[in-house]
């Protein structure tokens, strides 16, 4: 499984009020806890507002999770090519554009956008309210590849993510605790228009939400999506980060060897076989 939307607060590196809040402490160490039951062996480290441009947690938390795993930054307009070179050889792949909770010029991120994609193919993740999709969607629809958070938000968007999807856009299955909208009809919706586009994603710790992330939430995509749940779970996001997809997956679709409960079935030789002064013939049945 692949958690393509989680965020890590560690307090031993700088942290940025937002609106006046600062989120508690969420370690890697609390994420792993969390997902034990999971067999959860990559993701996406996603930068908070909270957390502004500030690159070493993201940097630590890379280092600490090891290979499979990717992050999503916040970048400062100033930023260097050789930095976001950097930052890419650190495992970053993507920027993140929050124009829910933090403003941005649009141009000025659009610009940024581009120069991520020509130097690193990055791509950019939007965290952006429903209401507001459809009036930038022209300007949207220009980066060279783009992820929207949480499905849009809500059910007022559907049509803008979805001729957005239709253009190549991918979107997270994530935040079904942060969204106004029926999350099982979109989830059918978006992935009717194209199976790659549903990436999932916890969204742990569940930071300003309704209610986090739960256990149940997998079957709420498993119900809706059926046996091509694999996808939404583990290759989309692979793929759209730039990361080796698993070659076999085990679905329902699978026929399996029924078990074996009783002893090996034995070869006789042609000596052990009866001789045909024992042999009688089947009745004829008329």
């Amino acid at each position: 499984m692949f958690d393509a939307h989680f965020h890590i607060v560690d307090p031993r590196f700088p942290l940025v009020e937002n609106e006046g809040y600062l989120p508690p402490p969420y370690t890697i160490a609390d994420y792993r806890k969390r997902m034990a039951r999971f067999d959860v062996d990559g993701g996406a480290v996603v930068s908070g507002s909270f957390q502004g441009t500030d690159q070493s947690f993201l940097r630590a938390a890379l280092t600490e999770l090891g290979p499979g795993w990717v992050g999503v930054t916040n970048l400062h307009p100033d930023t260097t090519d050789e930095q976001i070179l950097e930052l890419h050889r650190h495992g970053v792949r993507a920027l993140r554009f929050n124009l829910k909770r933090a403003a941005g010029d649009i141009v000025t991120l659009t610009q940024q956008a581009r120069r991520a994609w020509d130097l690193a193919r990055w791509h950019v993740e939007l965290y952006i309210d429903g209401s507001t999709l459809g009036s930038l969607q022209p300007v949207i629809s220009k980066l060279p590849a783009l992820s929207v958070d949480h499905l849009g938000m809500s059910d007022e968007c559907l049509p803008y993510l979805l001729n957005l999807v239709d253009r190549g856009a991918k979107v997270k299955a994530s935040g079904f605790g942060r969204v106004t909208m029926n999350v099982p009809r979109a989830l059918r919706r978006i992935h009717a228009v194209n199976p790659q586009a549903l990436m999932f994603g916890t969204d742990l710790p569940g930071i300003r939400t309704g209610r986090a992330f739960r256990d149940s939430d997998i079957g709420v995509i498993a119900d809706a999506i059926g046996a091509d749940m694999y996808r939404v779970l583990d290759d989309n996001a692979r793929a759209f980060y730039g990361l080796p997809v698993k070659a076999v997956h085990t679905d329902a679709a699978t026929t399996r060897p029924l078990p074996t409960t009783g002893p090996s079935t034995l070869r006789l030789h042609r000596d052990d076989l009866p001789s045909g002064d024992d042999t009688r013939p089947l009745p004829i049945i008329e």
